[in-house]
């Protein structure tokens, strides 16, 4: 509010009032109302995960709600949602015009999913009925990703917070092609072997329901990728173990016990694949509580598994890695550029009549949903993205392709999926997963062969 006046004032004048009144904002003179600050305060971890700044800031120093210099501190903060924090503080502060210029710039960079939220949550404050909008409906859900919330959010149902990120919905029907007995003969001397009936054990775990204090979401879509996988590895000719919604102490020790099975010694490989919400370095029970996977590698590697030794085991994890979500960068024209990588050999030198010697781990190849930091993408129809990826790649190349470059093939179908969720953070997202092996030769699963 300009300050009153005797008598009229020259355009520069009038000029320099806006650059004082806009100052006088920053300190906080002109104050936001109650109920728009408490609109705002109740969805703010909402607001804090999805908004997408990059255009609402423009949006915002355009109708003088930020200044250069805030929109340039907002930026420097080092990750998307440090920097929604740091917006969501200033708003209060940024006169009575604020939150309705914020609502505004909201429908207009297309998030007026969050715009509806202020709207219905300023319409109970008020006790009026909220304004009626034709572009968003009030119960279109939320997308999900394999998200590891530290913070305290507060729960909604299923139905309105979870969208599937894709088009298309419904697991797939699952058939895995046989290798023929020439590719068997041509490549089974030189690969690990795997002739065993069944060819070895295989554990799934999956967390979906989730009651600790960290609150975790419902993993919407957790029960299509469980059935997939179970399925998957008994068409590969393995023999599955099942555990649903376990606590990280529970995890423990039926990973130990399965490690420790006697079966493992006539066996000629072991699967186990973990699915839940994560973090760097490890996955959730559904206590809240993190199981490490450097303990779960332990669990099996060959000074506490000798019944595994020199046996190939596969882990896949479907787990985020962060809370990062990945959102791309726009392809530029050019070649790809590639480049070989060199390596150092050094061999001991050997001596008779010792006994033979195992690095504590090896033999071991482990497929990751996503890259360190980074979220892990689940369709609440169709399952996780990798999990998807990792099922029709094995279905289809197992007859003819090791594990280790089946990957590289999910890798690429990764690479090239995109998130469809129109208004929100995940709109256009995209994930990447990677593995890391210490196996020492190819890893056919020879699916169908030699015959039963």
């Amino acid at each position: 509010m300009a300050a009153p006046s005797a008598g009229p004032r020259s355009a520069l004048q009038q000029k320099g009032l806006v650059t004082a009144d806009r100052g006088r904002r920053i300190l906080g003179v002109y104050g936001m109302h109650p109920d728009h600050q408490e609109a705002l305060k109740k969805n703010r971890v909402v607001l804090a995960k999805q908004l997408l700044l990059s255009e609402l800031l423009e949006h915002l120093l355009e109708k003088d709600i930020i200044t250069l210099e805030m929109r340039e501190h907002i930026q420097a903060r080092v990750c998307s949602f440090s920097q929604n924090v740091e917006l969501l503080n200033l708003l209060p502060k940024r006169g009575p015009q604020a939150f309705d210029a914020f609502c505004v710039a909201l429908r207009e960079t297309k998030q007026g999913h969050l715009e509806d939220l202020l709207l219905t949550t300023l319409a109970g404050l008020q006790h009026i009925p909220p304004p009626l909008r034709c572009d968003y409906h009030l119960r279109l859900p939320f997308p999900v990703c394999e998200s590891c919330p530290p913070r305290k959010q507060r729960r909604l149902s299923p139905d309105t917070v979870e969208h599937s990120l894709d088009h298309g919905d419904g697991p797939p029907s699952l058939q895995v092609k046989s290798c023929t007995p020439e590719f068997y003969q041509a490549h089974y001397q030189l690969a690990y072997r795997l002739q065993s009936r069944p060819r070895g054990l295989a554990l799934v775990l999956s967390n979906v329901h989730f009651t600790g204090e960290k609150d975790l979401e419902f993993r919407s879509g957790g029960d299509v990728d469980h059935s997939t996988l179970v399925t998957l590895f008994k068409l590969l000719g393995y023999k599955v173990h099942v555990l649903l919604d376990q606590t990280a102490q529970e995890m423990q020790e039926k990973l130990r016990d399965f490690a420790q099975l006697p079966a493992h010694r006539v066996m000629d490989s072991c699967i186990v694949a973990l699915l839940s919400h994560g973090m760097e370095g490890g996955v959730y029970g559904v206590d809240g509580m993190l199981l490490q996977l450097q303990e779960v590698f332990r669990l099996f590697d060959n000074a506490n598994c000798p019944s595994l030794q020199n046996k190939p085991k596969m882990f896949f994890i479907q787990a985020c890695r962060g809370d990062e979500t990945d959102r791309g960068v726009d392809q530029q024209d050019g070649k790809n550029h590639e480049r070989s990588l060199e390596c150092e050999e050094s061999d001991a030198s050997k001596e008779e009549g010792l006994k033979m010697r195992l690095p504590t781990r090896s033999d071991m190849i482990c497929g990751y949903a996503c890259l360190r930091g980074t979220a892990a993408m689940r369709n609440t129809k169709r399952g996780s993205w990798y999990v998807e990826a990792l099922t029709q790649v094995f279905c289809e190349r197992a007859c003819d392709k090791h594990v280790a470059d089946m990957l590289v093939e999910v890798n690429a179908l990764i690479k090239e999926r995109e998130g469809y969720a129109p208004g929100t953070e995940f709109h256009r997202c995209k994930e990447m997963s990677e593995y890391c092996s210490t196996l020492c030769r190819h890893l056919y699963l020879f699916p169908g062969h030699p015959p039963t």
